[in-house]
This record gives C-alpha cells, sequence and structure tokens, in this order.
C-alpha cells in the first residue's frame, strides 16, 4: 500500500501541473508572429487586458513604464510584450526587467527586445521598463496573452507613441530654435 501512495503522490506532481495549468516549460511565444507554441486558435473576442504606458511621447534612451493589466479578474499566466514600429514586425527598444514574474528575451538577436513571463502563477498585472533607441518612429507595445491553454489572444495593442525630436529639444525641454528680434531706433 505504502508504494502505490508514493507512486500516486509522485505521479500527480510531476504530471498534473502540466495537464491542468500551464506548462511549466517548453512553452514559448514566437517572436515574430506572437503565437504560443501549442495547437489552438487565438480568441476573435475583444481581449480583456490592456497595455498602459506612462509616456505618449519618447526621445532616444528615454524609460517608459509598461504595465499589462487584466480587466476584472481575467488573470493571465503567459505573455509576450514587444514595442513595434507601426506597421513594424520587429521588435525596437530593449526592455529593463523590474517584475520578478517577467524576463527578457532575444529576438531577431536583439537582447531584451521583448518581455516575457517568468512563470506559469496567475497574473493579474506586470510592469517593465522599455528604453527607447536612437532611431525609433511611431510605435506600439503589442503583446500576446494566454489566460489558459484554450484562451489567448493575439495582437494586443497600447496607444501610438510618438518619438520627439532631440535636435530640437534641449534637455530642458526647451526648443533650441534662435529667435531674432529687430529692433528700429
Amino acid at each position: 500500500m505504502r508504494r502505490c501512495s508514493c507512486f500516486v503522490f509522485l505521479f500527480c506532481g510531476i504530471f498534473l501541473p502540466g495537464i491542468l495549468g500551464f506548462p511549466q516549460t517548453n512553452t514559448s511565444i514566437d517572436c515574430d508572429s506572437l503565437l504560443p507554441n501549442y495547437e489552438a486558435e487565438p480568441q476573435t473576442s475583444a481581449p480583456p487586458y490592456i497595455i498602459a504606458v506612462s509616456f505618449d511621447n519618447f526621445e532616444p534612451g528615454n524609460e517608459v513604464q509598461v504595465t499589462l493589466e487584466a480587466l476584472g479578474d481575467a488573470g493571465f499566466k503567459g505573455f509576450n510584450l514587444q514595442a513595434r514600429e507601426i506597421d513594424g514586425d520587429v521588435p525596437v527598444g530593449t526592455f529593463k526587467i523590474t517584475d520578478p514574474n517577467t524576463k527578457g528575451l532575444e529576438c531577431h538577436n536583439m537582447t531584451n527586445s521583448a518581455v516575457s513571463h517568468a512563470n506559469s502563477d496567475v497574473k493579474q498585472k506586470v510592469t517593465t521598463t522599455w528604453i527607447a533607441p536612437p532611431d525609433a518612429r511611431e510605435l506600439q507595445f503589442i503583446a500576446t496573452v494566454v489566460q489558459n491553454l484554450e484562451n489567448f489572444w493575439v495582437g494586443i495593442q497600447s496607444k501610438t507613441l510618438t518619438p520627439t525630436h532631440s535636435e530640437s529639444v534641449n534637455g530642458t525641454g526647451k526648443s533650441k530654435r534662435k529667435v531674432c528680434f529687430e529692433c528700429v531706433c
């Protein structure tokens, strides 16, 4: 009897988490298509998640706080979040990993060009910091969010962020344009 109990305990501990929940390993979301690596179709309904950003504009090197959040009690187990130029299909900028539920990913040979889940725990919100590259154009943050193995949404977008041109603005945010006054005496 004791041998049987040990077998049941071992079986449940090893196989049940992968069967009932989001797999502990071998689950990833493709950098290009943003599709999970398992056979299922994405949801077509409005996603119960939003991507919020701390700024509407950015300059090269700026840090933008990005939050992926569930609406209501939807929760999520997995995600892939990237910044992409409008109509672009390659991540731009890099992420500074600040949330223990996140990890950086290497897409297109760029370290931390995307951010993903570090575990399969149910999350309501994750926050990360994105660092703007030197030459980005208008962009959006785009994500795939996995609620469970059957329910995931692809292509969730933030509002559009617009670059400010650093050549016309100095460190104080004031214009560098020269103003000429003509005095007639």
